[in-house]
Parts: C-alpha cells; sequence; structure tokens
C-alpha cells in the first residue's frame, strides 16, 4: 500500500530590502484589516443567529476593494487576504465543533505579523523565492537544504516583535517515514527539579532558559518602562526587550526538538500525564517555572513527532496517583506534599518520588495497549488506571 508523503514547514530567516518590508508590512496590515472586518460581519449575523461561510465573506471582500475607503486593499497581493478569511473559516468551524474558543480580533500591537500565499502568489524557481508583487526574489538565509526537487504548496512570511523576517515553506519531505519498530517503552512525569523523570531511573535536567536571561530582561523591561508611551526611543528598548525574550524561546524550542527526537527514536511507546498546564500556571508562586518549563510545548511537539514516524504516545488521566501509588506493591499512600522527594512504603521499598511516577505511569499506559481504550479512573484505590491513546494529526515543526 503506497504511504503519502508528510507535509513538513522548513523555517528561514531572510532579510527583506527596503521596498519588500515596506510591501510585506502592507500585506500584514491589509491581512488583519480583512480578518477583523470579516470576523465583526460573521460576529453581528451570530447575533442574529445567521451564518456566514466562507464564500459569503469572499464575496464581501470583492464588495470592499470597491469602496473608497477600504480601496487600499488593491494595492496587496488578494492572495493572502484569501487565505485569512479560510482561516477565519477554520477558527469558526473549530468554535462550532467545541475544540476552541470564538475567535478573537487582531490586534495591531499583539497579534502575529503574518501572511500565507498559495502556489499562485509565489514563484519558487533555481532555489529563489519571489512574491507577488515583487521585482526580486528574498534574500533568504538557507540554513539547511529543502528535500531534492520539494515544491513548495504555501509560504508563510513572519515578522517577529524583535523584528526578525521569517519565511516558512511547506513541502512534502519524503525523507520522514515511519522508523523499525522498537520494543521498548517509556513513562514520563515532567517536573521543574528535573524537567523530565524517565521510567528507566534516567533524570533529565531543567535547563531554566528564562532564568539565565531574567536579570538582563529585567534591566531592560526597566530601561522601557522609563520611555516616553509612543516614542522611538520606547519602540528601539521594546524591540531590545523582545530580543531577549525571542533568545530565551529559541533555545528552548531547540532544546525540546532535541529531546523529543531522541525520546521518538528510541522507544515504540512514550507515557505522559494529561496535564492541564493552563489551570497549573494560575499559582502564582509555580506560575513563571511552569511557562519557563513548556510542558504543553513538549507534549505538541512530542505527538506530531510520534505521527511521523510510527511510534504511540498514551496520556494517562491527571488524576491518577502516579506519586503515592508503590509501583512495587501497588499500595496507594496518604497524602504526600510536594516537599517529600523520596518516602518508603510498607513492604520496605524507599522511592524515589518522580521515578516511581514515572513506573506507574508507565504501567498504566501499558495497561491500554493491552485491555485496550475504556480504563476507566478509580481514583480512590491503588486500582484506578486510566489512560487514552493518543491519535494526533500531522502537524508542522
Amino acid at each position: 500500500m503506497a504511504t503519502t508523503c508528510v507535509k513538513r514547514a522548513f523555517k528561514y530567516r531572510f532579510y527583506p530590502t527596503d521596498a519588500q518590508a515596506a510591501e510585506l508590512s502592507r500585506t500584514f496590515g491589509c491581512v488583519r484589516k480583512v480578518y477583523n472586518l470579516a470576523l465583526a460581519a460573521r460576529t453581528e449575523a451570530w447575533a442574529r443567529q445567521e451564518r456566514v461561510n466562507y464564500n459569503a465573506t469572499s464575496a464581501m471582500l470583492t464588495a470592499w476593494k470597491k469602496t473608497g475607503e477600504l480601496a487600499f486593499l488593491n494595492d496587496v497581493s488578494s492572495v493572502p487576504l484569501q487565505q485569512c478569511l479560510r482561516h477565519l473559516q477554520t477558527a469558526f468551524s473549530n468554535f462550532f465543533a467545541k475544540r476552541a474558543r470564538y475567535p478573537r480580533f487582531k490586534s495591531k500591537k499583539k497579534s502575529r505579523k503574518s501572511a500565507e500565499y498559495t502556489s499562485s502568489g509565489f514563484r519558487f524557481r533555481d532555489g529563489g523565492l519571489t512574491l507577488a508583487k515583487m521585482n526580486e526574489p528574498l534574500d533568504i538565509v538557507w540554513s539547511r537544504p529543502l528535500p531534492e526537487g520539494a515544491s513548495p504548496s504555501t509560504v508563510t512570511v513572519s515578522q517577529d516583535a524583535a523584528g526578525r523576517w521569517f519565511v516558512s515553506l511547506l513541502c512534502e519531505d519524503p525523507a520522514v517515514k515511519p522508523l523499525a519498530a522498537a520494543d521498548s517503552a517509556v513513562g514520563i512525569d515532567v517536573g521543574l527539579d528535573h524537567l523530565l523523570t524517565l521510567s528507566t531511573g534516567e533524570k533529565i535536567a531543567n535547563p531554566r532558559h528564562e532564568r539565565k536571561d531574567r536579570a538582563a530582561l529585567a534591566q531592560a523591561q526597566r530601561r522601557m518602562e522609563k520611555k516616553e508611551q509612543g516614542s522611538a526611543n520606547r519602540a528601539r528598548a521594546r524591540r531590545k526587550v523582545a530580543k531577549i525574550y525571542a533568545r530565551i524561546t529559541d533555545r528552548r524550542r531547540d532544546g525540546l526538538h532535541k529531546l523529543t527526537t531522541r525520546l521518538v527514536r528510541d522507544n515504540q511507546t512514550i507515557v505522559i500525564e494529561d496535564l492541564t498546564v493552563r489551570n497549573m500556571v494560575k499559582n502564582r508562586k509555580l506560575a513563571r517555572a511552569i511557562s519557563d518549563a513548556a510542558w504543553s510545548d513538549f507534549r505538541s511537539i512530542l505527538e506530531y513527532k510520534v505521527a511521523w514516524y510510527g511510534r504511540e504516545v498514551i496520556a494517562v488521566d491527571r488524576f491518577f496517583p502516579s506519586s503515592k501509588l508503590c509501583s512495587s506493591c501497588g499500595t496507594l499512600q496518604g497524602t504526600m506534599p510536594l516537599n517529600v522527594r523520596t518516602w518508603t512504603c510498607d513492604c520496605g521499598t524507599t522511592h524515589d518520588r518522580d521515578v516511581n511516577a514515572a513506573r506507574n505511569l508507565l504501567a498504566a499506559g501499558l495497561a491500554v495497549t493491552v485491555c485496550g481504550a475504556g480504563v476507566r479512573p478509580q481514583r480512590s484505590s491503588p486500582g484506578g488506571q486510566s489512560a487514552t491513546k493518543q491519535k494526533t494529526p500531522r502537524r508542522e515543526p
């Protein structure tokens, strides 16, 4: 049976000319304007208990371009404008399916600046990428090669808060294919003292990327607050703050990619805990450390790599008492504060709290593999094991 190639995004930094930067900035603004106009129209229709789909908003866009007030929409490529309407349609589909919240308006200051081009909006020839409304190709730093014979289906151009420009090319990558089956399985317990603790007993240190730059970040933020609102000096100071945040984010994602790749290559089955990080960061004392650990990013990266390489990830119910359950005899202990890192069971086994939790997660996950996903949580007794297999869609890296 023929297998379909995985579509993978290859992201590169580029340096636009002044004319290209001006054109892209206009495009970003028009994309934001069209998105907000379409969202407002659909919201008004929603209040009238009417549904407006992509085709209706596309017709609205044609009408908007003919008005004197919005005639500037004709100055940029129509492809990113149509794409933002498709993105809005996807957002509403997710909302109606209860997978996401109601779509929100894009902010000039806070929202991501990006524009997506389909094949009719760019030309990729001889290693050069030229976007619509531009006369010369982008000056891209090809930090890694594209797959041989790659032909991008979509191109996304973006600018981050630090002022850096990026282009992301979505291509089929034949090099991404299922790995040979392995016999190993691993349970993973996430933490703050150690980022990950494996059921094998291995502990992976928490790099604490934010803490390393905390002093420099605080100094840059203090200097920014002293600048006058709306001034050029404040804008420059804000970019300095954004550059520090970007450095922290880049280091964090690089570490997570290397870590998840190793775990996926070495193990056929990976068992994790189904944590609700958005609720955990409400703890004011731990919010900063939890955000820096990036447990949600770790899980999302792990899930799409598992889908790529033919592995399996299982998420165990968050109420499963992995820390308080003896992995040797199955006895459930009483209350166990977070400051208790080692404990001894009545059976005489002394446990490292995190290693014990990882082993219990692995056992619960393997029970799903054997018995199926119908295992129910039994939170008041040692037999309480609940887990579900994750069916993950293919995603961009």
